[in-house]
């Protein structure tokens, strides 16, 4: 019988599942938007019986739509959205409350104070980790703290919490395993990624009970197998990464110094470093890019909170588009933007800047600017703030980065992959397969039932589609960037003032 191999890939927005042949080809794919809830500016949030529930509903219409069953799955591979905690009840399985998703802010004034408190250091040393909302564990104090009864339970020991592959799995196994990976835990600023293990300081800073947290494995396992009703046999699940470094394996950027840009809601550059972390200089984050076969690899990273977002703000709340693939046409109408620059900051700046406080701007509107203008803003910004993080990460590792590799819903976009290039003045490249998140959590997984035999047979399936080289004349894209770095320090100056 024809094996697979079945990645559950949970996003910030939707939930998809996709299979993958020995290839490394897309057999069949489904997808799910799920809600987004904004209870208070600043605040969003998840509802993870709503995520649980349309991931095993596209899990079985992807298998089904292939005219595949269980029996036809090798194995499993999971990658999630990072940073996004959910806490629940152990026996009933109910959250006590909305999954807080990555983006959200509400506890940036506790990170002001734990700065004041002079704690970056120590969090810096430990974790990797800049102090910002942005991580996992000020959310779950945060939960502990306001919803009642939750600091209660969690001392008796009746909760558990964990990211999203950690609450997929637990409902997967039926409550068997309460499991994450380094790549995962590496994210909450809880995580010692120098001693491999939850670190016992950082939790009684947080006031986290360890009974609380996940089992820690690696990105590539046999954890277990499933027990759930989607299929009739039992399948192993046997890789987990969190989805920016599933992307850095996708992309087979496995040697140091190789570099690989997600464009998805938001985006996230990764550098592999090797084996010993790199602490950065200029505000990125060291982290845990996988650790396969008991070899821990470590990555620099820059987070970008707003890249693909900014496009389904223009679609959903200004309706200047139908949908996000009608922004490349629309940018396209105009020659450039007009004097317009679009600082798309709703959850705050991050790498290399890191100020939670920052709000969305745009300067330089004028009585002809138009909805391309703003469009095509919306675009060169997501290409400015991928270079700012590129210049941070070519000061920390003293290396020139020759080459891009991307991946994600927006590099089918071709106007923004030039002008990324353009503003680079470097080689963007783009693979055959862009699914490249969800395609490195099944090369983890495959790789540890066998269904590879090792990563120099998935080097190979690795294909470039297009490669974009930078203008030669770069007038346009240095104006550009003088505008970006002048829109910038005004915005640093807005939320300077009180």
């Amino acid at each position: 019988m024809e094996q697979y191999i079945l990645a559950m890939d949970q996003g910030t927005t939707s939930s998809r599942s996709i299979i993958f042949d020995k290839k490394g080809q897309v057999i069949s794919v489904a997808q799910r938007e799920f809600k987004q809830y904004f209870p208070k500016p600043g605040w969003v949030e998840h509802d993870a019986l709503e995520i649980w529930s349309t991931q095993a509903g596209i899990t079985a219409e992807a298998t089904t739509k292939a005219g595949l069953n269980g029996k036809n799955i090798a194995a499993i591979g999971i990658t999630n959205q990072r940073e996004t905690i959910v806490v629940w009840d152990k026996k009933s399985g109910q959250p006590v409350y909305h999954a807080i998703v990555w983006q959200d802010k509400r506890t940036a004034d506790y990170c002001d104070e734990l700065k004041a408190a002079g704690k970056e250091a120590i969090i810096r040393e430990k974790t990797g980790l800049v102090i910002d909302p942005y991580f996992s564990a000020t959310k779950i104090k945060w939960i502990l703290d306001n919803v009642e009864g939750a600091r209660e339970k969690a001392n008796a020991g009746e909760l558990i919490c964990g990211t999203m592959d950690t609450w997929l799995i637990w409902n997967l196994t039926r409550g068997e395993l309460h499991i994450t990976d380094v790549t995962n835990a590496s994210r909450t600023m809880i995580y010692n990624i120098n001693t491999l293990a939850w670190d016992d300081e950082l939790l009684a800073l947080f006031d986290i009970p360890k009974q609380l947290l996940p089992v820690v494995k690696s990105s590539s396992e046999i954890y277990g197998e499933t027990k759930t009703t989607i299929f009739a046999s039992k399948i192993p699940i046997a890789g987990i990464a969190g989805d920016q470094q599933a992307a850095l394996f996708g992309q087979r950027c496995i040697e140091p110094g190789m570099v690989k840009n997600t464009y998805g809601t938001g985006c996230f550059m990764v550098m592999n470093t090797g084996t010993k972390p790199i602490v950065s200089n200029n505000n990125l984050l060291t982290t845990i890019a996988w650790q396969v076969n008991g070899v821990t690899m470590y990555a620099l990273e820059g987070s970008i909170f707003i890249g693909g977002a900014v496009v389904q703000w223009l679609r959903d709340n200004l309706g200047i588009i139908m949908t996000s693939k009608q922004i490349e046409e629309l940018a396209m109408s105009v020659d450039d933007t007009g004097g317009v620059v679009f600082v798309p900051t709703f959850a705050g700046l991050g790498a290399p800047y890191w100020n939670s406080h920052a709000k969305g701007t745009v300067f330089g509107i004028t009585r002809a600017t138009t909805d391309a203008h703003v469009a095509r803003a919306a675009l060169d910004a997501i290409a400015y703030q991928t270079m700012d993080v590129l210049k941070a990460m070519e000061a920390d590792s003293n290396l020139s980065i020759r080459e891009l590799r991307v991946d994600g819903g927006a590099t089918a976009n071709n106007l923004l992959m030039q002008y990324q290039s353009d503003v680079l003045n470097t080689k963007v490249i783009r693979p055959k397969v862009t699914e490249t998140t969800a395609l490195g959590a099944a090369y983890l997984a495959g790789l540890a039932v066998g269904y590879w035999n090792d990563a120099e047979e998935i080097a190979n399936l690795w294909e470039i589609d297009q490669e974009f080289e930078p203008t030669k004349d770069r007038t346009d894209a240095e104006k550009g960037i003088q505008g970006w770095e002048k829109a910038i320090k005004a915005l640093q100056y807005w939320t300077s003032l009180k």
